[in-house]
């Protein structure tokens, strides 16, 4: 044996003293422990000047212990007492320790050990609330996006769910948001399967403290966040929603949600003046995947993994614009800025009466579009982000929201602000319990 870990035999040696244990006199054995092997370095953060002996004498004859006393000379001897339940060879099963995170979320042990990201309609790195502040308040952080089975296939009606340009639309944004975390540092885990089930098969995996997701505004979606709340009730997982879709952020609308104008003029009048919140700047370097669990990123699926043949679905329907549509965030952004220099560079030129003629502007006419709407419906960009790279490229003067101007920047705004009316209007309903719902009026 080690002469380091060997005691004299000798009856008169030394015992314990009366402050430093509480159990009865016996001989006793030098062990020495190695703290930094059984707690980690972020959770024991001593005193500059703190001595912590080398060893610890531990009884060899003891039938029941429940106090353990570590101590230090320069410190009171009754404040280093670690209750612990000792098994026959307590160096078989090392200490389990979950200290207490403090209220200040500036301290790493505030944090969230892991979390998990669940990407739905909000395929983007760049303002994505949800994904900031997961990655603000977690130690370590598991994007998810899952392709439910429920959105594909034939409906009650015997149309598509979601057709095959759209699918595929989707599959392209999705590997582009793996390919931009990726970039930064984290990646995406894929899943076909129902949320509620894989997310709580994936919060047990990696021992997740909380998910954080973006509300969305349909009866199937609120639906959905009702059965993910439940299943991850059970294992005591707190569930996190942010608002990203809408040009103005539904906590500041100066008015309830049950209380909402059902015309469209009611809402831009009420909704008139209101500042749109700044854009979230995307993270250049997010935090690392959780360590625990080993999980695996899986592989994004084909249309034929969603039940589609490709080869007939794809000719069934005619593509609606001549050039390539490629789904994701860097298309997206791409787009966009170009979009936005066409609007600077062709501005509608002013007639003799003050009007503004739209011909000569490319968003206008055969166009009539900004050819941004699929990108937008996948929340590839948010409408934060339209409006801010369009205030980039113009003076204030032509562009304001809510504003509906002849101008081509003005007309975006607008057609925004519509949008928004439609999904405020969609998310009222479908969280609302009323039995008589009124119709929805398009007053201008």
């Amino acid at each position: 044996m080690d002469p380091k870990l060997q005691d004299s035999e000798n009856p008169d040696a030394q015992t314990p003293s009366d402050h430093q244990s509480h159990l009865p006199i016996l001989p006793f054995t030098s062990i020495t422990l190695s703290l930094p092997k059984l707690l980690p370095t972020h959770f024991v953060s001593p005193p500059k000047n703190l001595k912590i002996p080398a060893t610890v004498k531990i009884p060899t004859q003891i039938s029941s212990l429940f106090n353990l006393s570590l101590t230090s000379t320069p410190l009171p001897p009754t404040k280093s007492i670690l209750k612990s339940t000792v098994s026959a060879n307590p160096l078989q099963n090392p200490l389990a320790l979950n200290p207490r995170r403090p209220s200040d979320p500036s301290n790493a042990a505030g944090l969230c050990r892991a979390s998990i990201v669940w990407f739905r309609n909000d395929l983007r790195v760049h303002d994505n609330e949800s994904l900031t502040s997961a990655n603000n308040e977690s130690i370590s952080v598991l994007p998810v996006y899952c392709f439910d089975p429920r959105d594909f296939g034939k409906s009650s009606s015997g149309f598509d769910k979601t057709g095959p340009h759209r699918a595929s639309f989707l599959i392209e944004s999705v590997s582009d948001l793996r390919k931009n975390l990726q970039a930064r540092g984290s990646d995406l885990i894929v899943r076909i399967g129902k949320p509620e089930t894989i997310l709580a098969e994936l919060v047990k995996e990696i021992g997740a403290e909380a998910v954080y997701a973006h509300r969305e505004v349909s009866n199937d979606d609120v639906k959905g966040e009702s059965k993910i709340e439940t299943a991850l009730k059970d294992e005591g997982v707190e569930i996190k929603y942010f608002w990203g879709s809408t040009l103005y952020h539904i906590e500041d609308l100066p008015f309830k949600l049950e209380e909402m104008p059902t015309n469209y003029g009611g809402f831009r009048d009420k909704v008139k003046g209101i500042k749109v919140r700044k854009t979230i700047e995307a993270v250049d370097q997010l935090k690392g995947l959780p360590s625990g669990g080993d999980v695996e990123a899986g592989e994004i699926p084909s249309l034929v993994d969603l039940g589609m043949n490709p080869t007939a679905t794809m000719s069934q329907v005619k593509p609606v614009v001549n050039a390539p549509v490629v789904g994701g965030e860097t298309e997206a952004m791409k787009r966009l800025k170009q979009f936005a220099a066409e609007c600077e560079a062709q501005p509608p030129k002013e007639t003799k009466d003050g009007s503004n003629d739209s011909s000569s502007s490319s968003i206008y006419g055969a166009n009539f579009s900004c050819k941004i709407s699929p990108w937008l419906a996948m929340g590839c960009v948010s409408p934060r982000s339209m409006f801010d790279e369009l205030n980039k490229s113009a003076s204030s003067s032509r562009v304001s929201s809510g504003s509906n101007g002849d101008g081509g920047m003005n007309w975006l705004m607008y057609e925004l602000l519509w949008r928004d009316f439609f999904r405020f209007i969609t998310r009222k309903y479908s969280s609302s319990k009323q039995q008589k719902i009124a119709p929805v009026t398009v007053t201008v």
